[in-house]
């Protein structure tokens, strides 16, 4: 992997956060604590950061590209992304109006990944019907792509408008356009889609072991070769905590990860997280908890075996602490990013 490119992002769900104290932050106070956040991660010139869209109590973030915007404006070199933007229960020509719009105030640092949605929540608030969960993606990613050639727009769909010779705006500079990526939560399907779409990958990790997934990117390649396309860049994302001090790191992660994962499974049906479940995510698995030293060696070593270009750190889960949320971003863009990208012996 001698002299490739890698690249490393932050990613938060706009997650409630709270005061050193203790106390709560609204949700307001969060939103713009995440735009403080992003430009602390400008400052330290990580690569990106990206956002997710939920539509839930525990997080602030319903509608990214509005987050994104004012990161736009007082950030100068940062990738401004989605993680992800659920697609199949937008409108494909709104959702690339607002990222039209975000391009020409970032001066072309926006991006976007696209998901099928693992929280579901947002399919009945905007009337779709989870039966079509599948054929809403298919048809939605489908006219995405048609909208990003820039043409006036033909079309007719099941789940979508029909429009006859329709400009969409506002247009993007000739020769220019947005950076799209898709989001793998694990299915082969999705592998193959990506694939035939021409889209790079960014498979989330988030618990078992990661040499779990390297069928999957074996599948992307074999796939890429078939189709006839070209192996774009791989990534992946995974929740971790990066504090000066191990111990604290794994408690301040069990405490907030924990309560996090538990709330998700009350609607998945997941058994509480016991405290050796977290203690093997940390040591085997999809964790990155622990001393920058630590967290870094175990990047490195996921990145090498599943053949990953970059790696996005999902910080501030369950929320946390506004001083261990900065202490993890600041620990991953000072000491992470450098010692992952010696180890790896790329750029």
């Amino acid at each position: 992997m001698a002299d490739q490119k890698y690249e490393f992002g932050l990613n938060t769900f706009g997650d409630l956060a709270f005061h050193d104290d203790g106390t709560p932050l609204d949700g307001d106070e969060t939103l713009r604590q995440v735009v403080k956040e992003a430009q602390l991660a400008d400052e330290l010139g990580i690569d990106r950061i990206a956002l997710g869209e939920h539509h839930r109590p525990e997080f602030a973030i319903s509608s990214p590209e509005v987050v994104l915007g004012a990161m736009a404006m007082v950030t100068n070199n940062i990738k401004l992304g989605t993680a992800v933007t659920v697609l199949s229960s937008d409108d494909p020509v709104r959702v690339f109006e607002r990222f039209s719009t975000l391009h020409g105030l970032s001066h072309g640092r926006e991006e976007i990944m696209l998901g099928r949605g693992s929280f579901t929540e947002s399919f009945p608030l905007f009337g779709f019907d989870l039966e079509n969960y599948n054929e809403l993606f298919e048809e939605k990613i489908a006219m995405w792509q048609k909208l990003l050639e820039g043409d006036p727009m033909n079309w007719k769909g099941q789940f979508t408008q029909t429009l006859t010779d329709t400009a969409v705006y506002p247009q993007l500079p000739k020769g220019e356009t947005v950076s799209t990526s898709l989001a793998v939560g694990g299915s082969p399907e999705s592998i193959i889609r990506a694939v035939a779409y021409d889209i790079p990958v960014v498979i989330a990790i988030i618990g078992g072991e990661p040499v779990r997934f390297r069928p999957y990117v074996d599948l992307y390649k074999k796939a890429a070769k078939q189709f006839k396309k070209p192996e774009r860049p791989l990534g992946m994302h995974a929740h971790g905590i990066i504090l000066d001090d191990e111990q604290e790191a794994v408690e301040v992660g069990f405490k907030y990860i924990k309560a996090e994962m538990d709330r998700i499974g009350i609607d998945r049906g997941w058994a509480p997280m016991t405290r050796d479940r977290f203690e093997f995510e940390i040591d085997k698995g999809a964790y990155y908890v622990g001393t920058p030293e630590q967290v870094a060696q175990k990047i490195a070593h996921n990145m090498k075996a599943l053949d990953m270009q970059r790696f996005d750190l999902v910080y501030g889960t369950g929320g946390q602490l506004l001083n261990q949320r900065e202490a993890t971003i600041r620990n991953f863009g000072e000491r992470v990013v450098p010692r992952v990208k010696e180890l790896l012996g790329g750029e």
